[in-house]
């Protein structure tokens, strides 16, 4: 029997532009939002058809900046099922009142965005000391903060992972590792070194998938290693669709493929178990 399955990583785009304007971040929008967006109706059917139970669905920089309202809105239609991964100016002067502002509206994780398909991954502001406050104000609250970042940010997600201990971090993709050569993936040196950081975390997407099926060892070698590096209950499953091309099913369907080599609780921990630890309001109630 699978085990429930909750996404911690879709999107959603309103067909709606007079409530919810276009505005992405840096003025550049990415081709999946316009060209293959789902809109949360759809998202919650595509979920029922694939056997997703929950989902923290995480805003699209991309297509809105740091307009939450369309994420926050979907959220409170269905709080039980739903919690939002919020994007806003963490560097900002009045970045604490924007975060009670979203608190107030479903926010369950923030989502640092470096950069990706738009505009040229730049990580080196995660550092800066303004963002402190925004970091300082999830340890209190228990929030998790997903980081958007490719291999040449992993000094910095080091340095705020020892600098804020009690915030969990997780990493979009698994930080796009470079998995040349197969097993024992010499260059994935800095992303295993993350492991010694009990609050470092890895999302496992069809980015992923797509990179462990096409190395050398195949999925059956990458994920077990991740297991072994990390432990399963620090690894979780996004499905980043619409991003990644769908349907759901699909791309869930690839990723019963990609874990059939771990045992049966590796899979409950990667499809459920750790996206409960790191969005509380996704457990069971």
């Amino acid at each position: 029997m699978n085990p429930p399955i909750i996404d911690i990583h879709p999107h959603i785009v309103s067909t709606d532009t007079h409530r919810y304007p276009i505005a992405p971040h840096q003025g550049h929008r990415s081709d999946w939002s316009s060209t293959r967006a789902v809109t949360f109706e759809q998202l919650v059917a595509e979920m029922d058809e694939a056997g997703v139970a929950k989902a923290a669905i995480v805003h699209s920089s991309t297509t809105y900046g740091h307009d939450n309202g369309y994420v926050a809105d979907s959220v409170a239609a269905q709080p039980r099922r739903f919690t939002g991964v919020y994007s806003f100016d963490v560097l900002a002067p009045d970045a604490l009142k924007r975060f009670d502002h979203w608190l107030g509206r479903g926010m369950g994780g923030i989502r640092l965005f470096t950069g990706g398909a738009t505009n040229k991954s730049d990580p080196s502001w995660l550092l800066n000391p303004a963002s402190f406050p925004v970091w300082e104000r999830c340890a209190q609250l228990g929030m998790t903060m997903a980081v958007q970042t490719t291999p040449e940010g992993l000094g910095q997600v080091a340095e705020l992972a020892r600098r804020f201990p009690k915030v969990n971090i997780a990493l979009d993709h698994c930080a796009r590792p470079v998995l040349d050569g197969g097993p024992p993936y010499a260059a994935c040196a800095g992303l295993f070194a993350l492991a010694s950081f009990d609050n470092v975390f890895l999302k496992i997407t069809p980015r992923t998938f797509d990179l462990a099926q096409a190395a050398p060892g195949g999925a059956e070698a990458f994920f077990p290693q991740l297991v072994r590096v990390f432990g399963a209950d620090h690894l979780a499953f996004g499905s980043n669709y619409p991003a990644s091309a769908g349907p759901l099913k699909k791309l869930v369907d690839q990723g019963h493929d990609c874990f059939a080599s771990l045992s049966d609780d590796e899979r409950g921990w990667v499809w459920g178990r750790t996206a409960q630890n790191l969005y509380p309001a996704l457990a069971d109630r």
